[in-house]
């Protein structure tokens, strides 16, 4: 039998598995539904958005406009069926808390996978056609509903562990106490609750969700910021880039509108932290490689260990611009005095005039070298910047026999590593 509306078949280890009967019909059709994958998850958010426009207040509008959610989703699909009719070996498990983490800072609800299963099912129908056999049909939807449920049970868990009640709201008013520029493009808001209660604790390397309410009748829209500050602290920082469109993107809806309208003294609404990947590791050596603004969890993880671990051998790598685009940099002096054992190798595509008084560090002109990136026997690798970036990065660092599992990064936006 298909599972239907939450059921879910495993072994007796616990693993969950997909039926015999739809496995043969899914290995099947498999090579149609991925060659017609965007097509089909391209005509899910036509059908959804026009049946519940509700939801565009969740989902990334850029990503709608430039194609990359749409690709994302019939990616994730067609890998979730390979996993589950044993085409793929790669592990599941940290890809679903991902999706987990990012739904929950969302707001995701059980009841949302109900509207998303009935319209992608008929996306595949409209889609592939005669092809699409109740067989077919089935099959596909025991897919589907293996998928939710898995995702479904660690939201849940994920929920209560963050004291959101169950139908409750994940968002919460917060003021900004400051506002500082960084640099031209990137700044920074000091954030503390507006009812004035307590300040949820996190882990470097977490994320929050910030929701604004556009103007123009735009609706809400919702984006994930690191928080850059030190945790344990009063009041939560987060560190926002402008996001200029380029090669016919849109400009960025929430950034911009966090740079052009947010002032101190303004509310924001605030998800819980969430977010699977730690910035810290286990008191190891720590290897730290950023681009751009995804220097922000790098940032948070010094601040903690000059407070808890002012000893731990700490290798920041970080590439930018140029001196000038690389924000917070004028933390940097202050972080080495209080971490002895932190060693600072930068690249800047332009190097001119890049030094800065107090910072002891190898500066570099050019793209960061995977091969010349500093790294200690045992360490611990954090990553973060934009996923060609990480791709390069993580690729040298395999070869040079960093092991998968000692390599943490974090992927904001529908991209993910494999």
């Amino acid at each position: 039998m298909p599972v239907q509306w939450g059921a879910t078949r495993s072994t007796p280890q616990g693993v969950i598995v997909l039926s015999e009967s739809s496995a043969a019909v899914v290995t099947a059709t498999l090579p149609a539904v991925q060659a017609n994958g965007e097509a089909i998850t391209g005509r899910f958010y036509q059908r959804m958005f026009a049946a519940h426009p509700e939801l565009l207040n969740i989902f990334n509008r850029s990503n709608q406009a430039t194609g990359t959610q749409k690709a994302a989703l019939a990616g994730a699909v067609v890998a979730y069926a390979e996993h589950l009719t044993g085409g793929s070996a790669v592990p599941w498990g940290p890809i679903l808390d991902r999706i987990a983490h990012k739904h929950v800072s969302l707001g995701i609800t059980a009841t949302q996978y109900t509207i998303v299963g009935r319209h992608l099912m008929a996306a595949v129908a409209e889609v592939l056609g005669e092809a699409v056999t109740p067989e077919v049909a089935a099959a596909w939807d025991e897919v589907y509903w293996l998928l939710a449920c898995e995702l479904v049970a660690r939201e849940a868990r994920l929920y209560t562990e963050a004291g959101v009640p169950e139908n409750g709201s994940v968002w919460r008013e917060w003021r900004v106490t400051d506002r500082t520029a960084e640099t031209p493009d990137v700044v920074s808001f000091t954030l503390v609750p507006a009812d004035g209660g307590s300040v949820p604790g996190f882990t470097a390397g977490q994320y929050t969700s910030v929701a604004v309410d556009l103007d123009g009748g735009r609706g809400q829209q919702i984006r994930q910021y690191s928080l850059s500050g030190r945790p344990g602290v009063d009041h939560w920082r987060i560190t926002v880039k402008r996001v200029r469109g380029t090669d016919g993107a849109p400009d960025g809806m929430v950034s911009g509108f966090l740079h052009e309208q947010v002032a101190v003294g303004d509310t924001l609404r605030l998800s819980p932290p969430f977010g699977e990947v730690s910035a810290l590791g286990d008191g190891e050596p720590l290897l730290l490689v950023s681009a751009g603004i995804g220097l922000t969890p790098a940032m948070s993880a010094l601040a903690h260990l000059a407070a808890t671990e002012p000893e731990r051998p700490v290798t920041l790598v970080h590439a930018d611009r140029s001196g000038a685009a690389h924000a917070l940099r004028h933390e940097l002096p202050a972080l080495q005095e209080r971490l002895p054992n932190l060693s600072v190798r930068l690249w800047y595509e332009d190097a001119a005039g890049a030094e800065l008084a107090g910072i002891k560090a190898e500066i570099a002109e050019g793209l960061v070298d995977p091969k010349q990136v500093p790294l200690a026997p045992d360490a611990y690798v954090h990553l973060c910047g934009p996923v060609p970036f990480m791709t390069l990065v993580r690729g040298g660092l395999l070869r040079r026999g960093v092991p998968t599992e000692r390599i943490a990064y974090e992927v904001f936006g529908p991209g993910m590593l494999r």
